[in-house]
């Protein structure tokens, strides 16, 4: 089944999952600039938008090289909601991704999340809400359920549905299994078959393999890529040009792969400042060097240093050594 979402149509799609706190600017462009057919924000606090609080702005930011502008909130007042929709259209939002997946203890306490769906009719209305408030399509991110007893996330699927939701993805997982355990991609093909909209997989793909085996156990008409893409964002491209050629990209060079985490530390700091993004960048550079298999020793001389000049230096160096001894 193709997707529609604007003015943009696409045949089983790779999407970047929103992931708070690493789907920011610097990392979707990162991801777009490998080549992916869809991003999406972080998950914004609908509230946020609401007050215009400054992450949620931070977090709303978008460039004009990302593609598609979908932003995802979550909430759980239909009221707000739906005026952090209109809001979000208003700044030119090209969708509005609904968040009932989130598993945070954060988040669920609030009754947000994947805790809407413990409540099948307060999920309704807010989706509802949303959906009256805008004229840019709604689409849904739900778990299969809260836990094992209740994996109804068919029944929500098709009622969100009926409320004008245009594409729901599935990550396949309970709320209570948080990342732990296998995502089940067999039972996402019990919301596909459950609604005639497109459904997304979500879950547990690490490799270009992997894509193929969730769509055809899941019957899915897309793949959305999340942790896979943590500290590697040429991963998304490389699924997608899988799905399409049934050839394997290799990995970039490390020479590339090099000036990919310099190029994204750099964006980070310009982004948020030296001080803060200095702080926040330390978690991508952990998990591009842990990629790299780098011991957690030689990471922690990085992510222990004050000065981003230092960082920059120690990365080259570190690169440097290991070409080195690919080269003998």
């Amino acid at each position: 089944m193709s997707i529609q979402l604007g003015s943009a149509n696409f045949n089983k799609p790779v999407i970047l999952a929103p992931m708070s706190g690493i789907t920011d600017l610097p990392f979707r462009r990162q991801v777009s600039g490998f080549g992916v057919d869809i991003v999406v924000s972080e998950m914004i606090a609908s509230a946020g938008v609401v007050s215009d609080n400054r992450r949620s702005k931070e977090r709303a930011i978008w460039a004009a090289d990302e593609g598609l502008r979908v932003v995802q909130l979550a909430g759980c007042l239909p009221d707000a909601m739906a005026q952090a929709a209109r809001l979000s259209q208003d700044q030119g939002a090209d969708a509005i991704d609904i968040n009932m997946g989130c598993p945070v203890k954060k988040v669920v306490g609030g009754s947000a999340g994947s805790a809407l769906m413990r409540d099948e009719s307060l999920a309704l209305r807010l989706i509802e809400a949303v959906v009256g408030a805008v004229h840019i399509p709604v689409t849904l991110k739900m778990r299969t359920g809260w836990d094992f007893d209740q994996r109804n996330a068919p029944a929500l699927a098709a009622r969100a549905q009926s409320a004008g939701v245009t594409m729901i993805t599935v990550h396949g997982r309970t709320r209570c299994q948080f990342y732990h355990g296998k995502a089940d991609w067999d039972f996402i093909a019990e919301v596909k078959q459950a609604v005639n909209i497109p459904v997304i997989a979500n879950g547990d793909v690490v490799c270009p393999e992997d894509a193929i085996a969730m769509l055809g156990r899941s019957g899915a008409d897309g793949v959305m890529v999340g942790r896979g893409a943590f500290g590697r964002p040429w991963f998304p491209a490389q699924v997608r040009h899988y799905l399409r050629t049934g050839e394997r990209l290799a990995d970039p060079g490390l020479a590339m792969q090099r000036d990919t985490v310099l190029d994204h530390y750099r964006a980070i700091l310009e982004h948020y400042g030296d001080a803060r993004g200095l702080r926040i960048a330390r978690k991508h550079v952990n998990r591009y060097l842990e990629r790299l298999g780098l011991a957690k020793e030689d990471r922690r001389q990085i992510l222990c240093q004050d000065d981003s000049r230092a960082v920059i230096k120690n990365i080259k160096n570190l690169y440097a050594q290991v070409m080195q001894q690919d080269a003998v």
